[in-house]
C-alpha cells in the first residue's frame, strides 16, 4: 500500500481571502488605525477592552478564577476576583501593543523600555552552542520585539494560527525583527538553529498533552510539562536562561530582564528537570501575577485517573 503523503496543517488552512476570513482582517483594519493613536490612549483603550472581556468573556473568566484559586489558595475570593480583573485589563493593553511593532513599526518605543542582566545571554552566546531563551506566557509579548531582537542572534518559535489572516500577521510581524520564526512542531529547524549558534525564544508553559510531556509541580499541582528543553540542551549542549518581560504599570516602562544560565541542566532525569523549569516559570510569575496568562487551561491534562481540574 503506498504511503500517505501527509497534509501539512497549513494547507488545511482557508484561503487568506475567504469570505470566513473577511471578519478578521476588518479587525486588523480597526487595529491598524488605534495603533496609530498616542501612546497612552493606547493603552487606556487595551484597560477598557480588558475589563469589557471580564464581562463577557464567561467561559475565559471561569477558568481564570479557577487557575487563581488552584495556585493562590491563601487569597480570599474577593483577592482572586480582584487578581482576575487586573489580568484581563493586561491581557487587553497588552494585546493591543503587541499590535504596535506589528501594524505601525515606524512608532518608536525604545525610549520606554528598561533591559536588565543582558551580559547573562551575551556570556551564554559567547560559547557558540546556541541558547535556549525560555519565556513565559505573559501578557507583555510581541511588544519587545524591536528591542530583544538588537540583544542578539534571536530566533522565535511559535504556534500556527487555523486563521490565515492572523498567521499572515504574527508570522510576518515576527519576520520583520527576527531572521528565524520557526513553528514550534519544526524541531529540525530548532537543532539547526542551535548548531549555527543562534538564540532561540519560546515559551514552555502551555498544556500540550501526554505526547512528549511529564507531570511536574507547578504551584503545588501535577501539571503536564513539555521535555523539549532538555532534550535540545542536551543535543548541542546549549546553556538554557530565562527572560522575562512585563511591563511596570507605575513607570509606565516595559521592563526585559535576563537571568543566569541554569547549571547542571539537563540533569538526565526528565521528571527533574521538567520540575526545574516549572520552579522558575513560577518565580517569574509571582513577581507579577497579573500580567500572567491565567486565561488558558494550564492543567488540563491529568494524570491516568485523576479528575478534571475544570468542571
Amino acid at each position: 500500500m503506498p504511503k500517505r503523503k501527509r497534509v501539512h496543517k497549513r494547507d488545511r488552512a482557508p484561503h487568506v481571502f475567504a469570505p470566513a476570513v473577511w471578519p478578521t482582517w476588518l479587525l486588523i483594519g480597526c487595529v491598524w488605525l488605534i495603533v496609530r493613536l498616542p501612546l497612552r490612549w493606547i493603552s487606556a483603550l487595551g484597560r477598557a477592552t480588558g475589563r469589557l472581556l471580564y464581562r463577557l468573556g464567561h467561559e475565559r473568566r471561569r477558568i481564570t478564577l479557577r487557575n487563581l484559586e488552584l495556585c493562590f489558595p491563601d487569597l480570599d475570593k474577593q483577592a482572586r476576583v480582584t487578581l482576575a480583573k487586573q489580568t484581563f485589563q493586561h491581557i487587553g493593553m497588552g494585546t493591543l501593543e503587541l499590535m504596535i511593532p506589528w501594524l505601525n513599526p515606524r512608532k518608536d518605543l525604545m525610549p520606554y523600555f528598561s533591559i536588565k542582566g543582558l551580559s547573562h545571554l551575551s556570556n551564554a552566546v559567547a560559547l557558540n552552542r546556541g541558547v535556549l531563551l525560555l519565556g513565559a506566557h505573559f501578557s507583555v509579548m510581541d511588544v519587545i520585539s524591536a528591542p530583544l531582537a538588537q540583544c542578539g542572534p534571536i530566533d522565535v518559535m511559535y504556534r500556527f494560527n487555523k486563521n490565515p489572516a492572523w498567521e499572515w500577521l504574527q508570522f510576518n510581524g515576527r519576520k520583520r525583527y527576527f531572521d528565524g520564526v520557526i513553528e514550534r512542531e519544526n524541531t529540525r529547524q530548532v537543532l539547526r538553529r542551535l548548531k549555527q549558534g543562534r538564540v532561540v525564544w519560546y515559551a514552555p508553559d502551555q498544556d500540550y498533552g501526554l505526547k512528549h510531556s511529564v507531570f511536574a509541580p507547578f504551584f503545588g499541582i501535577e501539571t503536564a510539562t513539555i521535555t523539549a528543553t532538555a532534550r535540545f540542551a542536551k543535543l548541542n549542549n546549549s546553556p538554557v536562561l530565562f527572560v522575562q518581560h512585563t511591563k511596570n504599570v507605575d513607570s509606565g516602562q516595559w521592563e526585559i530582564e535576563f537571568h543566569p544560565a541554569l547549571k547542571d541542566y539537563p540533569s538526565g532525569d526528565d521528571s527533574v528537570d521538567a520540575a526545574r523549569i516549572n520552579q522558575q516559570i513560577e518565580r517569574l510569575v509571582r513577581k507579577r501575577p497579573e500580567q500572567y496568562l491565567w486565561l488558558h487551561k494550564r492543567f488540563k491534562t491529568r494524570p491516568p485517573g485523576v479528575p478534571s481540574l475544570y468542571q
